[in-house]
């Protein structure tokens, strides 16, 4: 079948048509922004979906993501107010709010945006002393975050957060802070060492006061009853003694012969119990008591004369019984001695 020009010039506008169609429909993707400029110049910002241009005359600018990105900062050298140099390496977070502007007021946003962190880092952290800036993160973050979000204001762009990764001293400064944090924590701990042996004097000090205080009230309470036992022993010797006076008084002689005794058997007691003496030779027959009882008894009758009824006479000692066997070995004479054959 054999076409007419008719028939050519209809499919050519056909195919033209649908040209011009696919070139002025424009499909953005969720999370990106398109620019549209007309014969160079920006005119709107197209949303994701589906949209339409017009061919030929408009075209697409910039293709701008708006989701939030991450921008590495890389290690860079910072010197401190106390003169220390340590190395620093950051991560930035940023998210295009305004295509336009991303697009049209900046050249090469993301390298711009890493110049800029990195010059505030080297401000923000220059301006802090060594330990202030390794024990102060959060706060070197805040500062970063305040001072670089405005810079880039102007761009369209707002940053969320700048995170400090990494802060490194020189190796000489980390041991001279390790020799620092050992003497540091060896102090403390003679410190500690020192308050608990202070503490446990103190409570041995307690300890013995309060055992030297019981103790002397235990010996003042012990004396208090001695003494009281013997006054109480005092008060009956004294007793004892009037009694035997008034029976003497009354002529009553064995009153004296029984406390004579009394003190006679006593006093052989005590010799014989004496840890010094180990052999006693003295009459210790009844016999020779009771004759001593009765000398004293005839003492007293001269002292007190008739007065009192004259005791009875004392009983006279019994002869040893006489042994009438011999012995079975008689006594061997001592050569050595010349008077033992007499």
């Amino acid at each position: 079948m054999l076409l007419g020009g008719f028939d050519i010039v209809v499919i050519v506008l056909v195919i033209f048509v649908i040209l011009v169609l696919f070139a002025g429909i424009k499909t953005v993707p969720q999370g990106y922004r398109y620019t549209i400029e007309r014969f160079g110049r920006y005119t709107r910002t197209l949303e994701p979906g589906l949209n339409l241009i017009t061919p030929f005359i408009e075209r697409v600018g910039a293709r701008l993501n708006v989701m939030e990105q991450v921008l590495n900062v890389p290690t860079q050298e910072v010197i401190t107010k106390d003169n220390a140099s340590v190395s620093a390496d950051a991560v930035a977070f940023y998210q295009v709010l305004n295509a336009a502007q991303s697009a049209y007021q900046v050249a090469n946003l993301e390298n711009a945006i890493l110049n800029l962190t990195m010059t505030n880092i080297r401000s923000v952290m220059g301006s802090m002393d060594l330990d202030e800036l390794l024990s102060n993160r959060d706060a070197i973050n805040d500062r970063l975050l305040r001072v670089v979000d405005e810079a880039v204001q102007p761009w369209g762009i707002k940053v969320t957060r700048v995170e400090i990764k990494d802060i490194q001293p020189p190796r000489d400064l980390v041991d001279a802070m390790a020799r620092q944090m050992k003497a540091e924590r060896e102090k403390r701990a003679q410190v500690l060492e020192a308050e608990g042996s202070r503490n446990a004097q103190i409570l041995r000090a307690e300890g013995a006061k309060q055992s030297a205080i019981l103790q002397a009230e235990g010996q003042r309470e012990a004396a208090f009853r001695n003494a009281e036992a013997r006054e109480r022993l005092a008060e009956a010797e004294a007793k004892a003694t009037r009694m035997v006076s008034e029976a003497i008084a009354a002529g009553d002689v064995q009153a004296i012969n029984y406390f004579v005794a009394q003190k006679y058997t006593e006093a052989l007691a005590s010799v014989g119990s004496a840890p010094n003496s180990k052999i006693v030779l003295m009459p210790m027959e009844a016999s020779s008591i009771l004759s001593s009882l009765g000398g004293i008894g005839a003492i007293a009758r001269e002292v007190f004369g008739d007065a009192g009824n004259p005791p009875p006479p004392p009983p006279r000692p019994r002869p040893a019984p006489v042994r009438s066997t011999p012995p079975i070995n008689p006594p061997t004479p001592n050569p050595f001695n010349p008077d033992s054959e007499r």
